[in-house]
């Protein structure tokens, strides 16, 4: 059964080349291994998740090919269903019913993730760094930062999973400053 990193890792890398899209896997996976040890949960299996949730996305960009093409590819090589059922269950046009905290995590990350890294490559000196939750609220609001991101799925996730969304922001942010320099959100990018 290939549910380690590194075997995960080697996945993300055969099908997404865009190094942007490579940091948002590791931005996610950064959010859901904390959100796991805050939980109890397994943070390997949680990691997983969020580094492959969209790891088919280059090559099947459309809906439903993403992310049931990608689903297809997990289980030929042997991934356990809870990982293929949680990634699939993070698109919401799957309609897939979000049972498990797994679930309802990496839906409250993913689009979160996105919007973090906007915010903060906006910043003087592009770091995430001492970031706080007023500012990325503030933001929210204004339809034309990254509009690409799908703000019901920030507000919605939240909800889903049952925290406060400046708290799920502010969490969210430490957990980003601890991986920052992987990311490329520590400033040292300039």
């Amino acid at each position: 059964m290939p549910s380690n990193r590194e075997a995960a890792w080697e996945l993300l890398a055969e099908f997404t080349k865009s190094d942007s899209l490579r940091k948002h896997a590791l931005a996610v996976e950064t959010l859901m291994r904390a959100y796991a040890a805050k939980y109890g949960e397994d943070a390997e299996t949680w990691g997983i998740v969020g580094l492959l949730h969209d790891f088919d996305y280059e090559m099947y960009p459309t809906m439903p090919d993403h992310p049931t093409k990608g689903a297809e590819v997990l289980r030929q090589r042997g991934y356990p269903e809870e990982i293929v059922y949680a990634i699939s269950s993070h698109v919401g046009a799957m309609q897939l019913p979000r049972h498990n905290l797994l679930c309802k995590a990496i839906h409250a990350c993913d689009e979160l993730a996105g919007f973090l890294i906007a915010s903060a490559l906006v910043r003087p000196g592009k770091s995430i760094l001492g970031m706080e939750s007023k500012s990325v609220r503030k933001k929210l609001k204004d339809k034309a930062f990254a509009r690409a991101v799908n703000r019901e799925d920030i507000y919605h996730g939240a909800e889903e999973l049952g925290v406060d969304l400046d708290e799920h922001i502010t969490f969210c942010i430490r957990a980003l400053e601890s991986n920052a320099s992987a990311l490329g959100l520590d400033g040292s990018q300039g």
